[in-house]
């Protein structure tokens, strides 16, 4: 008896996994024909429920991966693709996975990416001449890829350069232009003051006539100041007119008067 109830149950759940199965080859079928008509939003819903179905159904979930390519959801159809290779001892279905794993990493242009999983896909059939020209294809992009990173950086040097000589320049031009303003300014500042010397000079000419006179007479032996040198020649000139006028007086009185006959 009971071993009819496991009979039984195997049965059931045999059965229930044909038909599982059969549901999800079926909505696999229909992706792929929505796929064709390229109606990849029908195609995609077909071909999760069949994943739902049968987890395990590669076909699926791979042909998922394209329909997302596609579509050009790249992120999306990388991830389906890693899972594949990932769930499958089959060389020939990890080499499929791989190689579209590259293509979407030269669509996203990220060549070393791309590299490593072409060499995957070679890892698993060597023989496929599509995964080897794609192979070299991406090495010669990251390459140039590489060199025009390196040319940029280059230039962007060159140009860092030429500003900081620029720069330079500028300042040296500044400095020199700041020193003529300076000597600019200090000689007319000196204009000024000479200009203001003279204005003085100008405005007080006696004090000027005197200073110069000043300068011209020679200051007498002894000390003695102009005023005072003219005061003593005054008295002087004085005392000797004094004796001058006794002189000529005494000479009047001895003179005969010439009117008066002798006898």
């Amino acid at each position: 008896m009971f071993r009819n109830y496991t009979c039984l149950f195997f049965i059931l759940f045999l059965t229930q996994v044909i038909s599982q199965e059969r549901d999800s080859n079926n909505y696999t079928y229909n992706g792929n024909k929505f796929s064709e008509k390229k109606v990849f939003d029908e195609a995609e819903m077909s071909y999760r429920k069949a994943i739902s179905s049968e987890p395990n159904n590669l076909k699926a979930l791979y042909n998922l991966g394209n329909t997302h390519y596609k579509e050009k959801d790249f992120d999306e159809a990388a991830q389906r693709f890693f899972q594949t290779q990932k769930e499958t001892d089959n060389k020939y279905q990890k080499h499929k996975a791989f190689h579209n794993m590259g293509n979407v990493y030269m669509q996203q242009k990220e060549y070393a990416k791309a590299i490593e999983a072409y060499k995957n896909a070679l890892r698993n059939d060597s023989t496929d001449d599509k995964t080897r020209y794609n192979y070299a294809l991406a090495k010669e992009l990251l390459e140039k890829e590489k060199q025009k990173q390196k040319d940029k950086e280059s230039k962007e040097d060159q140009k860092q350069e030429e500003e900081k000589k620029n720069n330079q320049e500028n300042d040296d031009k500044k400095d020199d232009g700041d020193s003529e303003n300076q000597d600019k300014k200090e000689k007319d500042d000196k204009k000024s003051k000479n200009q203001g010397d003279d204005n003085k000079k100008d405005k007080n000419p006696k004090k000027n006539q005197d200073s110069d006179s000043k300068k011209d007479s020679p200051k007498p032996k002894g000390g003695l100041s102009n005023q005072q040198m003219k005061n003593l020649l005054e008295a002087m000139n004085n005392q000797e007119k004094k004796v001058q006028d006794k002189v000529n007086a005494k000479k009047i009185k001895g003179v005969p008067v010439r009117g008066k006959k002798d006898w």
